[in-house]
């Protein structure tokens, strides 16, 4: 896991995009129009940065947090981007894009739920 370290900044860069996206996506979804697949996007957003920042922080005390945020990371990035994309080129991002970007999310609160049972150096 150590090896991962050098991953976390990516982590919080990403985590202020997918913020910041979030409340774009929201604000274009409030301007009228068919907007479900934007406010879908930025509710996926805006529940997975605050996630990302906090383990992020957290890494010390949760052994799985760094590959846990990477997998809730991507995941997030695939689902809302086939959302966007749908929304904006009327096509998807790739074929199984959002099942993909979900099953990815899926998998990586399992990996948060995985760190309860990994001793880290504080425990």
């Amino acid at each position: 896991m150590e090896r991962l370290d050098n991953l976390r900044p990516l982590i919080l860069f990403v985590s202020g995009l997918m913020g910041a996206a979030g409340v774009a996506l929201a604000a274009a979804a409030s301007h009228g129009g068919d907007t479900l697949f934007l406010g879908s996007a930025s509710t996926m957003c805006l529940a997975h940065a605050p996630v990302l920042l906090g383990l992020y922080l957290g890494h010390k005390h949760i052994r799985t947090a760094t590959v846990a945020a990477m997998i809730l990371g991507l995941g997030t990035i695939v689902f809302a981007g086939d959302l966007v994309s749908r929304h904006y080129l009327g096509d998807r991002l790739f074929p199984l894009a959002a099942p993909f970007g979900g099953t990815m999310m899926m998998l990586g609160w399992l990996a948060v739920a995985a760190g309860a049972f990994f001793r880290t150096q504080n425990r």
